[in-house]
């Protein structure tokens, strides 16, 4: 049987902050990753999305975490397709930013020069947390229109070829992937690329709901991301989309699921996303007890 390891999707969320969950005399940022870190074992990096990582907070999360703590880092919104901001990159980057959105309207698409160059600052930046066994995985959470189909397969392809030797962990925004019909070959596409499948929990109904399915494409890691299940999903404001407070019934419906997925891979992150106030935390801690043998 696998370890499961519940966390949340960070520890640093302005509304987590502002909730009181962390104690006086720990609100710093030493303080609130050393406090997290001795409640849970595993957290997500949510900013490495927006803008590149430094090596030195890798080095600084290394040293405030205790051995065996793991750090699931998300992957930079270039390397995953998404829009990106001019200034989230680096100055020197910048104006091959400009020729890639000058190529993508000429449907030639990204720069594969400014994805290698993207991608080996990333990863020099998180070799220090990689070094000190910190890293979890690297998450690809790619964009809703991102549909099933061969060029979507390429892109997948593309991303992994980059990110060799990395674990990895893909998440799908496009309900389309885990259509009944299409659950095979996903699985498929995700074994044959080492990459381990993140099931979702979401409101289900909506045009952009995708299915809570949980298959285990990677025998090392397995991933759950529960992202509330408000029905301003996709419509929202961030604070409407994840305000959500799971109730002991909706998070039991998940732990035969869990543990059903630990007895196929080493490790299962289970990581609440619902960060509105010290609401993902205090459904980290239910689940927890909830999975106690």
């Amino acid at each position: 049987m696998g370890e499961i390891r519940v966390g949340t999707c960070s520890w640093t969320d302005k509304a987590l902050v502002s909730s009181g969950w962390y104690p006086s005399g720990h609100r710093d940022p030493e303080g609130r990753l050393r406090h997290y870190a001795a409640q849970f074992p595993v957290v997500e990096v949510d900013a490495t999305y927006y803008g590149l990582p430094s090596a030195r907070n890798s080095r600084l999360w290394a040293e405030r975490t205790p051995d065996g703590f793991r750090f699931n880092v998300k992957a930079f919104s270039l390397l995953t397709g998404h829009p990106t901001r001019p200034d989230a990159l680096p100055v020197d980057l910048r104006p091959a930013l400009a020729r890639q959105r000058d190529r993508q309207q000429e449907r030639a698409g990204t720069d594969p020069g400014l994805l290698d160059e993207v991608w080996e600052r990333f990863s020099a930046a998180l070799e220090p947390l990689r070094r000190a066994e910190r890293l979890g995985t690297l998450l690809f959470q790619f964009p809703s229109r991102l549909a099933p189909g061969r060029p979507a397969a390429e892109f997948l392809r593309r991303c992994r070829e980059r990110t060799a030797g990395w674990p990895v962990a893909m998440e799908f925004r496009h309900p389309g992937w885990w259509h009944p019909d299409r659950v095979a070959a996903t699985s498929a596409l995700l074994t044959e690329l080492d990459a381990a499948a993140v099931a979702v929990d979401m409101a289900q109904g909506l045009p952009a709901s995708v299915p809570p399915v949980a298959p285990v494409t990677s025998p090392h890691l397995a991933v759950v991301r529960f992202h509330g299940r408000s029905t301003a999903w996709g419509t929202g404001s961030k604070e409407e989309r994840f305000r959500h407070t799971y109730t002991p019934a909706e998070l039991s419906e998940w732990t035969p699921r869990i543990r059903a997925m630990a007895s196929q891979a080493r490790e299962v992150h289970v990581l609440f996303n619902n960060c509105c106030a010290d609401a993902a935390v205090r459904a980290a801690e239910s689940m927890r007890v909830l999975l106690e043998p």
